[in-house]
């Protein structure tokens, strides 16, 4: 019989290789691996990152770049019309007033992070400065004891307005509208006849924003660490990427972004010590630094921060990967209110005393503005602890400007609101892109 006539043989027989075409016909049948982009960026240098920081302008990912250009913005329009807006004095003060306000908005970041809102932080910053000046100059306390329960009083108010939300499911928004007011209350009560109490001269409250160190070595000192400990900590990133076989920054990208910080440290460490008027490093500002790390290493290198982010994003999904929802919750609501009462002591300390309307006024709007004009959105789920440092830079950086101008309040006002709204729509427009793009 001819070949021609021969039936074709079955496809599994076809499949199956034989002699030496084996290994050939298995290679081609290999998937090929997948790169990471990281990889591919990273290995094209300067040109890899440029296109890279396009795509994400084109994608609405803008981080903190808006902020970052606002504040030079401020800067510069604030020193045509008024060249002491740069000076030492004017600098030092901008980091003094914006260290007790920054660390409450630390608290909100946590909070906007879950989606949710708290409304009782300047009444609970009211609150721990009344209970720190009954106990201390009321009822002859020491410092430390006063003040450690004045802070633990936060906490326990925090958590029991995440309880209320979490297990009974009140939502947030009226929990903490409800502590606004009692809590407001229970502060006028405590405050008693008088209705304010000084701060006690040489005391620890007065030292949290009166206290400087002269000593040039203390400033540089500390952006010297500053700088190791950021070198440092990219370094461990870049060890650890690499151990789990994960695309890793280059020595040349690590020297690049630890020179930038260096010169921004060493530049602000110059400003404190050696400009006319300088009058050193601030000790608000090293305990609003040091709340900001800790709160950073906690929400980016934690089992925690990593489940408050996936509650934020999506709490159905987290309670599915079997995270615990309420927890997550309430240990945050309690985070708030007690960075909301150490603030409110810095409050205290800058006016001198606790006071019934301690809190009150503006707080709550600068605070929650002071994190969503840093980048944290209000949709839950995105955002970064340094958001409290920038958007407190804005709002400070607009108000002591606004002051040296001789600016009224109301214009203050106006001025914060605008800036505020641009940044929810800056954040709006930035979700809706990315969900065009398909990065959401």
């Amino acid at each position: 019989m001819s070949d021609l006539t021969k039936k074709p043989a079955p496809d599994s027989e076809k499949a199956e290789p034989v002699g030496k075409g084996a290994p050939a016909a298995e290679a081609s049948a290999a998937p090929v691996p997948a790169v990471d982009p990281r990889l591919l960026v990273r290995e094209q240098g300067l040109k890899g990152y440029w296109t890279e920081f396009s795509r994400k302008i084109r994608g609405g990912e803008l981080g903190s770049l808006p902020v970052v250009i606002g504040l030079i913005v401020i800067a510069i329009v604030f020193q045509a019309q008024n060249d002491r807006f740069l000076s030492a004095s004017s600098l030092t003060n901008i980091a003094v007033f914006t260290s007790g306000l920054g660390i409450m908005a630390v608290g909100i970041v946590f909070v906007l992070l879950l989606g949710e809102i708290d409304l009782s932080v300047g009444s609970v910053a009211g609150m721990g400065a009344a209970v720190w000046a009954v106990l201390n100059v009321s009822n002859g306390w020491g410092d430390w004891a006063s003040v450690l329960v004045a802070v633990l009083c936060g906490l326990l108010i925090g958590a029991l307005h995440g309880f209320f939300f979490a297990k009974i499911g009140v939502p947030a928004f009226v929990v903490t509208l409800a502590g606004f007011l009692g809590w407001s209350g229970l502060q006028i009560w405590l405050m008693g006849k008088e209705g304010s109490i000084n701060t006690p001269t040489g005391g620890i409250v007065e030292s949290l924003t009166g206290y400087f160190f002269e000593d040039k070595a203390a400033a540089y000192g500390l952006a010297l660490i500053a700088i190791v400990g950021y070198a440092a900590s990219l370094l461990l990133d870049t060890k650890r990427r690499k151990s789990a076989g994960l695309p890793a920054r280059p020595v040349s990208e690590i020297v690049l972004r630890t020179g930038v910080v260096a010169v921004m440290v060493l530049a602000a460490a110059y400003v404190l010590n050696e400009l006319p008027g300088s009058r050193g490093l601030p000790l608000a500002l090293v305990l609003f630094l040091a709340v900001l790390v800790i709160a950073d290493f906690v929400a980016r290198r934690t089992t925690f921060g990593r489940q408050v982010f996936a509650v934020g994003g999506s709490s159905e999904a987290a309670r599915r990967a079997g995270i615990n929802v309420d927890r997550i919750r309430i240990t945050v609501f309690a985070i708030s209110g007690m960075l909301a009462a150490f603030g409110g002591l810095f409050i205290a300390s800058l006016s001198g005393g606790a006071t019934k309307n301690l809190g009150a006024g503006n707080t709550l709007m600068l605070v929650i503005a002071a994190a969503v004009i840093g980048g944290t959105s209000l949709f839950g789920g995105r955002g970064k602890v340094w958001s409290a440092l920038l958007g407190m830079l804005v709002l400070q950086a607009i108000q002591q400007g606004l002051n040296l101008l001789g600016m009224a309040s109301e214009i203050q006002f106006m001025i914060t609101g605008a800036v505020l709204l641009a940044a929810v729509v800056i954040d709006s427009v930035s979700r809706r892109t990315q969900k065009t793009a398909g990065r959401a």
